[in-house]
């Protein structure tokens, strides 16, 4: 049976909105952490396989960067848009270091 990989730039993406809304519904902000960090993780474990450790701890930094500048940004275009905005940001360096290698 073949392995199903999910593409890096879907879980980072995944992570980014997906730690938001867990945060957001569950009103427990760790729990979004969780989900945020997990997401994190896996992703930078593809990107470390795929496009070797350099680009993986580039990609981790921009990760975490789009998370801190996604509150600031909210504030001026709103919390949805601001999420959506970093994480396709996100999802498109991380399909252009390590996924459309694969």
């Amino acid at each position: 049976m073949a392995k199903v990989r999910v593409p890096s730039s879907v879980i980072a993406a995944g992570g980014l909105v997906g730690g938001y809304s867990v945060a957001r519904w569950t009103k427990k902000r760790p729990l979004g952490g969780a989900v945020l960090a997990v997401a994190g993780g896996a992703a930078a474990q593809q990107w470390r396989q795929r496009a070797g450790g350099k680009a993986a701890g580039a990609l981790t930094v921009a990760y975490v960067a789009a998370f801190a500048g996604s509150h600031p940004l909210a504030k001026k275009v709103g919390a949805w848009p601001a999420v959506f905005g970093v994480a396709g940001a996100v999802a498109l360096a991380s399909w252009a270091v390590a996924d459309r290698r694969a």
